[in-house]
């Protein structure tokens, strides 16, 4: 099977196309990170301000320790929620990789299969086992990459879990010390 100009050109245009493609969700990807982290700043920056004010009318020290343990609560929480936005941002990028990797690959598997099917339809009289052969091993090759590919999306699944659990734990265990932390 030998490739025509026009299937040379729709390949290489397919290819560009999903070039151009991945290379907009990574900016846009790069643009959700630019704007959580300047929404961050600037909310961090009022916090202190805020806190620097509250520090300044302090008028004892034990006003000065209910005040400090008054902010490892909201600390806690929005250092949780920036962490949540910014998994789901990489989540999210990472994802559209892998849906253009999969199509590639099952675009890859559907000609690696046409070409062993044309080269079967082509073969000498009597070579019939070497092409059940072949046929067998592009099967067992698929069959490898669908587990490899499951296996990854229950890793992430995984991983997605653990971390949620993680996030929420650490929440918690802010929450039941910050109370602790106000009656000393």
């Amino acid at each position: 099977m030998s490739l025509t100009p026009e299937q040379v050109v729709a390949a290489q245009k397919a290819n560009l196309e999903t070039l151009f493609g991945l290379t907009t969700k990574a900016f846009e990807g790069v643009e959700k990170l630019v704007e959580l982290n300047v929404t961050a700043s600037k909310a961090a920056l009022g916090e202190a301000a805020a806190h620097t004010q509250a520090v300044l009318s302090v008028k004892d020290a034990q006003e000065l320790l209910a005040l400090q343990a008054s902010l490892f609560q909201p600390l806690a929480e929005k250092t949780a929620a920036y962490s949540r936005h910014l998994y789901d941002i990489a989540q999210g990028t990472g994802g559209e990789f892998t849906k253009a990797f999969e199509a590639k690959a099952a675009d890859a598997q559907k000609a690696f299969a046409g070409i062993v099917d044309n080269a079967a339809k082509n073969a000498p009289a009597g070579s019939e086992s070497a092409v059940a052969v072949m046929k067998s091993a592009v099967t067992a090759a698929n069959n490898a990459f669908e587990s490899v590919q499951k296996a990854v999306k229950q890793a992430t699944e995984v991983a997605e879990s653990n971390f949620n659990t993680l996030a929420a734990n650490a929440l918690n265990a802010t929450k039941t010390a910050a109370p602790a932390g106000k009656k000393r």
